[in-house]
């Protein structure tokens, strides 16, 4: 049985414009055709997720999330997206720069998918943001995408 392939699409929730482009970069000549939804803060990102306001719900085939975000952070987005029925089956990678213990174990316990810290040298971080989208969106069967 054939299924019908969709764009897939990457739902961003980072605020440092210069991670932004660099992850876009990363992603670019992928053999996946996808798209990638931005948000710069939390609020933002959960806004975006529910529709709310005069937008129709992004509801992304994965996630990538920074913890340090402004208005609302990424343990609290993660907490939300987990805890709500139309968006907990979402892949949520934690993409952050924080090796903290507690950060890591607390994001497990929020029932992250992955979490990478990110690396400030540029070829390493191009390596795991491409290991990210061959894993999520080539390998993996993620579940279906609801309306």
């Amino acid at each position: 049985m054939l299924t019908d392939v969709k764009r897939k699409i990457i739902f961003l929730v980072e605020d440092n414009w210069g991670d932004i482009r660099l992850i876009q970069e990363a992603l670019k000549g992928s053999a996946v055709d996808y798209e990638v939804a931005i948000a710069r803060d939390g609020v933002e990102a959960m806004a975006c997720l529910r529709g709310e306001g005069d937008q129709p719900a992004v509801l992304p085939d994965l996630i990538l999330l920074d913890l340090n975000l402004p208005r609302k952070d990424g343990r609290e987005v993660l907490a939300e997206i987990k805890a709500d029925p139309r968006l907990k089956r979402i892949p949520v990678v934690v993409l952050t720069t924080s090796r903290n213990d507690d950060d890591i174990i607390k994001s497990y316990d929020l029932h992250v998918n992955c979490y990478i810290s990110k690396s400030r040298n540029l070829s390493e971080l191009f390596k795991i943001v491409r290991g990210i989208e061959a894993f999520w969106l080539e390998t993996v069967t993620l579940p279906p995408r609801q309306s």
